[in-house]
């Protein structure tokens, strides 16, 4: 993998005119540990991704592969995602108190509008789909 580029090991499971599709192992940070089989605490889920096929390469179902997306658009996905909210909660709180509301209100305001941050988000997010797009990269034996 290139730099600026976040890539995850897949399995090639179909493959059509339209997608490919791309199983994935997520595992969490501790998935890796020696003790990972004794601890609840260990995942490992499989996601299938949707790659849209590149009509000048051709894939076939069982190959590895590399499914990489760009760093910048993995740090603005953390960025909408996390950070965005973290001020938004931030700035409610203090508005909220200053306003005079009681804490219980100014909670569960703020909670209200991270809600609807994250519709907004929901609304958005074909236009999201579309930039985030994964590419598919043979490995390379």
């Amino acid at each position: 993998m290139a730099s600026g580029e976040i890539g995850h090991k897949g399995l090639v499971v179909s493959v059509n005119p339209q997608f490919t599709t791309v199983e994935i192992l997520q595992e969490s940070a501790c998935a890796s540990c020696h003790a990972a089989g004794l601890c609840t605490m260990s995942e490992v889920e499989k996601k299938a991704v949707q790659v849209p096929t590149d009509p000048y390469r051709t894939f076939s179902v069982g190959q590895q592969v590399n499914l990489v997306l760009r760093q910048s658009m993995g740090l603005k996905a953390v960025w909408l995602c996390y950070g965005v909210p973290l001020v938004l909660l931030l700035l409610f709180i203090f508005v909220f108190s200053e306003a005079g509301f009681s804490e219980l209100a100014t909670g569960l305001c703020s909670i209200a509008g991270l809600g609807v941050w994250y519709f907004v988000i929901w609304l958005m997010r074909e236009r999201l789909s579309n930039e985030y797009v994964f590419c598919i990269k043979e490995i390379q034996s």
